[in-house]
């Protein structure tokens, strides 16, 4: 059955029942768990394995002692910035640190008084919800295709990637050897190895992969690890070998904004153009609607 005849189904469903139970229907399908549980699968069911596993091998921070730079961009945040990552902790997980005690989401703003102010959470991963809208209603077919992330940390893309797309290889480089080798366990253990790969390296020696590449992703990748100059070395590096006509290239945050911190007009992104996303589409309760719209597609020209 496709959307068309799905949604001709509905209508019928719906001209029969009793006018007053319509509104109870749709209640449900907005807000009710049981609705969410319908819609998830196999496919939910092993990431969530996965970031469970991971959850009990990393720190609540998902941070390494080694990201020193990450720690520094942190506390030079306008405003008190905590690291959850998205991957490893959904909204109710979230919920369930803060009535703990575990985490808050709120700072005093004078030590001692009732005046609070919400903190900034940011992650470097994305959601489980955020990877399903990301392969499933973002990008086209990926069979026969190449993606690659860039700074691919807990591996989240590449599984997400594997469970949600049909790409044919999904690469994964990341700097850190601690991470690589988590990502080389999970990949080994979950049985993935047919279509995943973890490259312990920088992007700024993977001309070649670059220039093979079908469809590169790009998480908060820079903003956080590197510092500007390094930042505009490794911005100008991507735009002389991403060069492939028709490939995509998927930011978070968009392009513009990250390259407008730098200041470098050099590095203005004239070689894509920017490509129309619907997020106008139903993933989950838990699913951040604002998150999903810091998702931008690019294709090169």
């Amino acid at each position: 059955m496709d959307f068309s005849e799905a949604k001709s189904e509905v209508k019928q469903l719906l001209n029969k029942m009793k006018p007053s139970d319509v509104n109870r229907l749709i209640s449900w399908i907005r807000h009710s768990d049981e609705f969410d549980e319908l819609l998830s699968d196999n496919r939910t069911v092993i990431l969530r394995n996965i970031s469970d596993e991971l959850r009990q091998r990393l720190p609540q921070d998902a941070m390494l002692p080694s990201e020193t730079t990450a720690y520094c961009k942190m506390q030079q945040c306008s405003q008190p910035t905590l690291h959850v990552d998205s991957f490893l902790y959904d909204e109710d997980e979230v919920d369930s640190l803060c009535e703990k005690g575990t985490i808050s989401r709120s700072y005093c703003l004078t030590c001692g008084s009732y005046r609070t102010a919400p903190l900034d959470f940011i992650s470097h991963s994305f959601s489980i919800s955020e990877l399903q809208f990301l392969f499933e209603n973002v990008l086209p077919d990926l069979c026969g295709r190449m993606v690659v992330d860039v700074g691919s940390r807990l591996g989240a893309v590449l599984y997400g990637g594997y469970v949600f797309s049909s790409a044919s290889q999904l690469v994964g480089v990341e700097l850190s050897e601690d991470f690589v080798k988590l990502q080389n366990d999970i990949v080994q253990k979950y049985q993935l190895t047919d279509r995943i790969k973890v490259l312990h390296t920088d992007v700024c020696l993977q001309n070649v992969l670059l220039q093979n590449t079908d469809v590169l992703i790009m998480n908060n990748v820079f903003e956080f690890f590197m510092e500007p100059s390094e930042q505009v070395r490794a911005w100008r590096f991507i735009m002389e070998n991403f060069r492939k006509k028709g490939s995509l290239l998927v930011t978070v945050p968009s392009l513009q904004e990250s390259l407008n911190t730098l200041q470098q007009e050099a590095l203005q992104p004239g070689w894509v153009e920017e490509l129309p996303v619907d997020y106008d589409v139903y993933l989950s309760r838990d699913a951040d609607p604002d998150a999903l719209r810091q998702i931008h597609l690019y294709r090169v020209m």
